[in-house]
């Protein structure tokens, strides 16, 4: 059985893929890289061949017809030998490092017999052209390299959310959840990230600067107006997370505190790209969204709208819009998405 193992879900991704696989491959023998190719046209899946040839001890290829971000992920899982699971997409990478010490501690558990479903590592906005890269870390919140339970976890500041680039599970974990993405849908990492957490029981924080996450193609999916185009994709998500997790019955409340606002994170970005779009059609999506909240989860709703970010997006008007824009657009520039 491998340590690690790391899905590279790809789709047409000759043009960057390489630096990918080549940032992960030093992770040796401990490491099962899973390049699932996505039916793409152009040459992915001969580069993937390759490496598959060079380094066959390691590297796994597995073509498929196009299922999409999501079914790549769950085609990567169902082949996973390792222990931990990894998603890296193909226009990110990871540093070698910081990769080096992951294995390591990983390694650890396995001696040491010790179980951890969640480890959590740091990761890097690499926006182009961008001279200061923004590093998301958790010091604040998360006691570092120590085993934890949700009862050690602070209160995360704002925008230090625990993203599909932060999080390593442990495989069996993301199997007994029931994890299952939808195919051809694009922000599934949100749902990989939220779902499983609901079961986990044990923490480990590294304060290392493991995952790259490349900000900068025209038609990379969190470029705002390609999330304004697919808002569909983005709103069938969000009705996933909320149906996922009985936020209303979760027994841990810190669990519980960090899992509603993630979820109120990701409700305030379809309520606001809804507001970007600025037609009628939009704004009727907008209140369907609030109104099925308010009719499945009561008691979610009522904390949604309480806070500042929910009594902002219902704002009535013009005023509301603008309010809900301007917020939008201070959380841009401080945090480097999109």
């Amino acid at each position: 059985m491998k340590l690690l193992s790391v899905v590279v879900p790809c789709y047409n991704s000759s043009a960057y893929m390489r630096r990918c696989i080549d940032s992960l491959l030093p992770g040796g023998e401990d490491l099962e890289l899973l390049i699932v190719d996505d039916g793409s046209r152009d040459n992915t899946l001969a580069i993937a061949q390759a490496y598959a040839r060079e380094y066959p001890s390691i590297v796994q290829v597995i073509h498929q017809e196009n299922a999409g971000h999501g079914g790549a992920i769950n085609t990567g899982l169902k082949h996973a030998s390792g222990q931990y699971f990894k998603v890296v997409d193909s226009d990110d990478w990871v540093d070698e490092g910081a990769l080096s010490k992951v294995l390591d501690r990983l390694r650890r558990f396995d001696r040491g017999a010790q179980e951890i479903d969640l480890l959590i590592a740091n990761y890097v906005y690499d926006k182009a052209g961008a001279k200061h890269k923004k590093v998301m870390q958790y010091r604040r919140a998360l006691p570092k390299e120590t085993a934890l339970t949700w009862s050690d976890v602070r209160r995360l500041p704002l925008g230090h959310y625990i993203l599909m680039h932060s999080v390593i599970y442990r495989t069996g974990l993301l199997r007994t959840c029931g994890l299952q993405l939808p195919e051809h849908t694009f922000y599934v990492d949100n749902l990989f990230v939220y779902q499983p957490m609901r079961d986990v029981r044990t923490l480990y924080y590294m304060d290392v600067d493991l995952y790259h996450y490349f900000i900068g193609r025209e038609d990379q999916s969190v470029h705002e107006s390609v999330m304004i185009r697919r808002i569909d994709q983005q709103l069938l998500v969000n009705r996933l997370m909320l149906h996922s997790v009985d936020l209303e019955v979760l027994g841990d409340e810190r669990q519980r505190q960090y899992l509603f606002s993630y979820l109120e994170i990701i409700t305030m970005v379809s309520t606001v790209l809804l507001f970007r779009a600025g037609t009628a059609e939009a704004d009727a999506k907008r209140r369907a969204l609030w109104q099925e909240i308010e009719r499945s989860v009561p008691g979610v709703y009522r904390q949604l709208r309480s806070g500042i970010m929910g009594r902002i997006a219902n704002l009535p008007g013009q005023f509301g819009r603008g309010a809900a824009l301007g917020c939008y657009t201070v959380a841009q520039k401080l945090f480097g998405f999109n």
